[in-house]
């Protein structure tokens, strides 16, 4: 999975810290999902595209692998 969090993060200038605190999650969490050690639930997923005003899609897309 492509996982642009960090690029989109950045752009609306957040820390991760910030981030975290607005999604109601750690900073080692996000630290995680950038890292992409950790895919997000779905609630999460769209509580960060919700605080970063992009659609999920924007931050996670699927690659062909994903499929397998």
């Amino acid at each position: 999975m492509v996982n642009k969090l960090k690029h989109y993060r950045e752009q609306h200038g957040f820390t991760q810290e910030q981030l975290a605190t607005a999604v109601g999650v750690s900073r080692q969490s996000i630290i995680s999902i950038e890292k992409g050690q950790y895919v997000p639930t779905t609630l999460l997923a769209l509580k960060l595209a919700s605080a970063l005003k992009v659609t999920v899609e924007n931050i996670f897309q699927l690659e062909k692998m994903d499929w397998k």
